[in-house]
């Protein structure tokens, strides 16, 4: 019987989904310490005389560790939470953020470059946006283009910032930083087309439901 017991607890209605109902997981701890450590990146790139931004560079760089580190840690010892899901890429998109305001105010990045990125991530938010004001779909899976192309953008801009500091391999730094970028944006652009189908199909289903639930709706003089 205890042989049994594993596959009596797979079958029972829901198991999955309450699992992934826990908030206090590895990945989740990850994501919390990513987001700590915004102010402590814009305190480090703010010190005079660029005596901080190694260390804000560095910062930067061990924060996209452990975006990979979660994702890995999720998948593989059943950590995936649905608080997971939707907080890792808010985290992230603002960790990016944080890092690109940053980084332009220093001159780290052209403006031109900026804008470019800054015009994908618009299309994706007013996508989704338009996504569920039409439809009520919440969320569409990121693919992995997109997320190699996240990763992209959190390898190049720790190298921008050191290209732009006291650092003995500047130049070096400001090579592989234009390559990661170049790939990051060719991904993240590719992720965009690849999203059209899914968002078609989510807006498909989203425009069934809502007629079979209003079907399902009482109605009539008795219907009080």
């Amino acid at each position: 019987m205890l042989a049994g017991m594993p596959q009596a607890v797979r079958s029972v209605p829901g198991a999955g989904r309450q699992g992934e109902d826990r908030v206090l997981t590895v990945p989740n701890a990850l994501s919390a310490l990513r987001l700590v450590c915004l102010p402590v990146f814009v305190v480090l790139l703010a010190q005079p005389h660029e005596r901080g931004r190694p260390a804000a560079a560095f910062l930067l760089a061990g924060a996209a560790f452990t975006d990979v580190l979660d994702g890995y840690i999720a998948r593989h010892f059943d950590q995936v939470s649905t608080l997971g899901k939707m907080a890792d890429p808010l985290v992230d998109r603002a960790l990016v953020l944080c890092a690109l305001v940053g980084a332009t105010v220093i001159g780290a990045l052209p403006i031109w470059l900026v804008v470019v990125i800054a015009l994908r991530e618009g299309v994706v938010l007013a996508g989704s946006g338009l996504l569920f004001f039409f439809s009520r779909t919440t969320r569409i899976d990121v693919s992995r283009a997109g997320k190699a192309g996240a990763l992209g953008m959190m390898m190049a801009l720790p190298l921008f910032i050191l290209a732009h500091a006291p650092f003995r391999y500047h130049e070096a730094a400001l090579v592989v930083a234009w390559v990661a970028v170049g790939a990051g944006q060719v991904l993240a652009w590719a992720a965009v087309v690849q999203y059209v189908p899914k968002a078609r199909s989510a807006w498909a289903a989203g425009r069934r439901a809502t007629p079979e639930a209003g079907a399902m709706t009482p109605s009539g003089p008795g219907a009080r």
